[in-house]
């Protein structure tokens, strides 16, 4: 069977206030999709984790202490995922390589050390399954040429090279608690083990829904 690893942001699975209609539906599409593919979701913290990391930051915690406050946020974010399914891990591993032992359809997890995001966890996984896709399942419809929240006039881009993203935010991380598309040591690995990567609005479970089975989508393909 093929694989599948989907990083879905935590503000697509909590955001401020709790939808438990959407969690229902979300959580039945991936049931759906590992019916065809062996599924791995790696949940972001989301707002909730740049909630707490802000306020770690302004009581002056180190940055390694401010990655780890994010990174039990997604582990709760995960624990919710998983309970919803039913059909995949209860106990949420702390290790990709913890994850990569269960024999189960779908594999729910969250962050795992300091340095990098639950982008890298995809990433990763992604490279050691050899998956045919790399999902990262966003609140916005793809990568733009600026921020769509602030600028009207953002286009969105359908196709951008790794290459041209490396150029333009590196590969090291920077600090904890950043709202970008995609955590950049994530980039590197993308680059690595060319994975066919795929930028897409979680929130829209339809488009959601074809970028996991490789259909034509509304988001953004990094050419690799």
């Amino acid at each position: 069977m093929k694989t599948v690893v989907v990083s879905i942001g935590g503000s697509v699975v909590l955001s401020d206030e709790a939808d438990s209609s959407f969690l229902q539906k979300l959580t039945t599409l991936f049931k759906k999709i590992s019916e065809e593919y062996k599924l791995f979701v790696i949940v972001g913290g989301g707002s909730i984790a740049r909630r707490y990391i802000q306020l770690g930051r302004q009581l002056g915690f180190d940055e390694d202490t401010l990655d780890l406050l994010g990174i039990d946020v997604t582990r709760v974010n995960a624990r919710i995922i998983t309970n919803l399914l039913g059909i995949s891990n209860k106990e949420i591993p702390h290790t990709t390589s913890e994850a990569l032992k269960l024999n189960l359809p779908i594999v729910v997890m969250g962050g795992t050390d300091p340095k990098h995001s639950t982008d890298l966890v995809g990433a990763e996984i992604a490279e050691k399954t050899r998956a045919v896709r790399f999902v990262n399942a966003t609140n916005v419809d793809g990568i733009y040429d600026k921020d769509p929240k602030k600028f009207r006039d953002a286009k969105q881009l359908k196709e951008v090279t790794i290459d041209s993203l490396i150029a333009q935010y590196g590969t090291t991380w920077g600090a904890a608690g950043k709202n970008i598309f995609m955590d950049e040591p994530a980039l590197a690995i993308i680059k690595r083990a060319k994975l066919t990567t795929y930028i897409v609005n979680g929130k829209r479970l339809d488009q959601l829904e074809k970028a996991l089975t490789g259909q034509p989508f509304d988001g953004t393909t990094i050419l690799v």
